[in-house]
């Protein structure tokens, strides 16, 4: 079952499909090692990387296992970054949220405005009971982001990675539906009026 990918409007921010044209600054994105010093896998060092994920995302859609939306700014069209949920299971009624931004948008709360106008898409549409969310322990910025849209801290899952040779540990986040807390004017489907 395939699952269309959103385009979302928020007040900032425009959450849409992947496009060819987007492999170039998601490159620059994803081969920053200062934006990924937190992340579990190295900086790609090819632009090949790109395309990969851009039709990675096309087919997790394809599948109907996830939604992944690049991220511009409504007032310039400039590329922010990513925000995705992926692991969708149908049975269980959850995903898994996940977000990258370049650092020169950080700081503005385009990261918070993203991923609460994704969760509001997803729990309307795929009727989501629980969202789970993983950061670095170190990444206290991420962390603020998570729990400024609801989510809560569950545990510490011990040494799980190695970022950058280093063993770390993750906090583990959860967002039940009941806790959810939707804020209508902040976001608006393309369709709506």
């Amino acid at each position: 079952m395939t699952l269309a990918t959103p385009l979302l409007h928020t007040a900032r921010l425009r959450l849409r499909p992947f496009a060819d044209a987007d492999a170039d600054p998601l490159f620059a994105l994803h081969s920053s090692a200062y934006v990924l010093r937190y992340w579990d896998s190295p900086p790609w060092t090819e632009r090949a990387r790109a395309e990969r994920f851009i039709a990675m995302c096309r087919k997790m859609a394809d599948e109907g296992t996830g939604a992944r939306v690049a991220i511009d700014r409504a007032s310039d069209g400039a590329f922010v970054g990513w925000c995705g949920l992926t692991g969708w299971n149908r049975d269980y009624r959850s995903a898994s949220l996940g977000y990258v931004l370049g650092d020169a948008m950080w700081g503005n709360g385009y990261a918070t405005e993203a991923a609460h106008a994704l969760l509001q898409w997803a729990f309307d549409t795929l009727d989501l009971n629980r969202v789970q969310a993983e950061t670095d322990t170190r990444n206290v910025a991420s962390a603020r982001v998570l729990e400024k849209i609801g989510f809560v801290r569950e545990g510490t899952l011990r040494e799980d990675c190695v970022v950058n040779g280093e063993v770390s540990d993750s906090w583990v986040f959860g967002l039940i539906r009941r806790e959810w807390r939707p804020s209508p004017r902040r976001f608006r489907p393309a369709n709506w009026l």
